[in-house]
């Protein structure tokens, strides 16, 4: 594992990512190997979970569409074909995503 500091930027280059210094108490000061590796580990983690965070906001507008339009269903209504096709586009919506990109470009069907 690589770690420098530039002692007069004060960024420090840990296995080649770059962290800016950091103020305590009006002090600037370069992060340590150790704190490099922790905060390296944590945006790791983060960039991780983007897809699972995508998919999960992708899936609570969804759902709100579902649950807004569940009253069509009640049993003294009776739900057009392009209704029941709206619902079902809106389920089908999360098929085949498997990426980030695919999950932001998503085409969202029209609510008759």
């Amino acid at each position: 594992m690589a770690y420098s500091v530039n002692q007069k930027t004060l960024v420090a280059t840990y296995n080649g990512k770059k962290f800016s210094p950091m103020c305590s108490n009006g002090v600037h000061r370069a992060l340590t190997e150790i704190e490099c590796l922790e905060f390296k580990t944590d945006i790791d983690a983060w960039v991780s979970k983007e897809f699972d965070r995508a998919l999960n906001s992708l899936r609570e507008k969804r759902n709100n569409l579902l649950t807004n339009t569940d009253w069509w269903g009640a049993s003294d209504n009776t739900m057009t074909d392009a209704q029941k096709k709206y619902r079902q586009d809106l389920r089908d919506l999360t098929a085949g995503l498997d990426t980030v990109e695919k999950v932001n470009a998503v085409v969202w069907p029209t609510k008759p």
